[in-house]
């Protein structure tokens, strides 16, 4: 009988551990397009005529009906925040951002988990 209520007690403390999925970043790439969900133009150093510019996240062992969010940055101003459903275990997903060619240096786009935790950084440079 204590068996069987400590197994009631516990069960629900195991289910709510294995629903809770630890998101990770397996792939950020910037890059000048995603075409049938790859990046293309991949590259860290872009010409200040780009025009736009996308940053490439593939995601593994995220609960469905979850989120990431892409927080670009020029040097350390803030400049967009995007949120992104993420709707699979495994998923793929990218925003993008204008670049006017004035924005010269150094940026980075964080890639924060649906609690604002900082999962992966991705540093690139506009020349």
């Amino acid at each position: 009988m204590k068996k069987l209520l400590f197994v009631f007690l516990l069960a629900p403390f195991f289910l709510l551990a294995q629903e809770k999925s630890t998101a990770e970043v397996t792939e950020v790439s910037i890059c000048t397009a995603v075409e049938d969900r790859v990046p293309v133009g991949v590259d860290t150093s872009f010409t200040s005529d780009v025009e736009r510019v996308y940053c490439y996240t593939k995601i593994t062992g995220a609960a469905a009906d979850s989120s990431v969010t892409h927080v670009w940055y020029h040097g350390d101003k803030e400049m967009a925040r995007q949120k992104l459903s993420v709707k699979a275990n495994a998923w793929r997903t990218w925003s993008s951002k204008r670049i006017v060619d004035s924005w010269t240096g150094a940026w980075r786009v964080d890639i924060l988990s649906a609690s604002g935790t900082v999962l992966k950084s991705k540093a690139f440079t506009v020349k």
